[in-house]
Formats: structure tokens, sequence, C-alpha cells
């Protein structure tokens, strides 16, 4: 697992395009991932092959919140527990020393993405609350199911709270 480069925006693009049914973005927004955001996202690589991928960026309104854009992990590596350790990866940057949330969006039929999402939620010991966001209709223009903001509180936030 590593930050990607500039030039690893084209492999990224493949692969998110091979894991359906995520979302395509240009390959465009995928070098600038790569390239502007690359502290807060993970290439994971198998034999220099992309087999995963996360993107994220710390929000620039809060500073404490880490929104996860997108988690793509090839079929060759399904299984492995491949998420959750990019995840962890992820965490463990000085780019999220002072993250004590993460937002993501995730449609209710996305099962993997919940799973992935609980289970890191349980591991990190937080807590995940989740409500939609952009809705069908509202944000749509019912072309696209609704995503509902996912929100993992971490422990370490929710002493300070305590």
């Amino acid at each position: 697992m590593r930050k990607p480069d500039r030039e690893d925006g084209s492999a990224i693009w493949d692969l998110i395009a091979a894991c359906h049914p995520l979302d395509e973005n240009s390959m465009y927004c995928n070098l600038i991932q790569c390239d502007h955001f690359r502290d807060t996202c993970v290439l994971a690589e198998i034999d220099g092959e992309p087999v995963g991928w996360i993107s994220a960026y710390v929000m620039p309104q809060d500073p404490e919140t880490l929104f996860v854009w997108q988690v793509a992990v090839s079929e060759k590596a399904r299984g492995r527990g491949l998420g959750t350790r990019m995840l962890s990866e992820l965490f463990a940057r000085d780019a999220c020393e002072g993250v004590t949330r993460l937002q993501t969006t995730i449609t209710i039929s996305n099962d993997a993405s919940w799973a992935l999402f609980g289970r890191f939620a349980r591991a990190q010991g937080g807590k995940l609350r989740s409500e939609p966001h952009y809705t069908r209709e509202d944000h749509f223009d019912g072309r696209h199911a609704t995503e509902h903001m996912v929100t993992i509180e971490f422990a370490k936030a929710l002493e300070r709270a305590a």
C-alpha cells in the first residue's frame, strides 16, 4: 500500500471501471486525486498491479473529518480484508493526525460498503450513524439512488466529548 503518483491515474481509472457498480469518474478526476489528494488516497498493489484504491480528503471546512469518496477492491483481492487494511493505513498517516471522524455516502443497496464501514467502525471502537443526504428526487432528478451520509465517530473523539 502506498500513496498514489500522477502516473497512476489511468490504472486507477481502469480499476474503478472494473469494480461494478462503482460510479466511474473521469480519468482526469482520478489523475487530480493522485496528484492533489495523494496524502489522503491509498493505492494497493499486488506485483505492481493496482488491486485496491481509496480516494479521500480532509474536509476543508472541518479538518477533523475525513471524507472517503470511493473505495475500490479488485475481484482478485476481495475477501482478504483489503478495504479495512487500506482504511487503517490511511488513518495512520500524518495527513489524518487531527481526524476524529470519517464520513462517506452509501446507497442502501451497497451491502459491501455497509459491511466494510461497519467492520471498520467496530475495529476502531467507533460509533456509526447514517441518514439520507443526497436524495434521489432532490439531488439526482430520480436518476440515482439516495446516498446516505455515514458518519463514524472514533473512540478518541467520543472520549473527549464525554
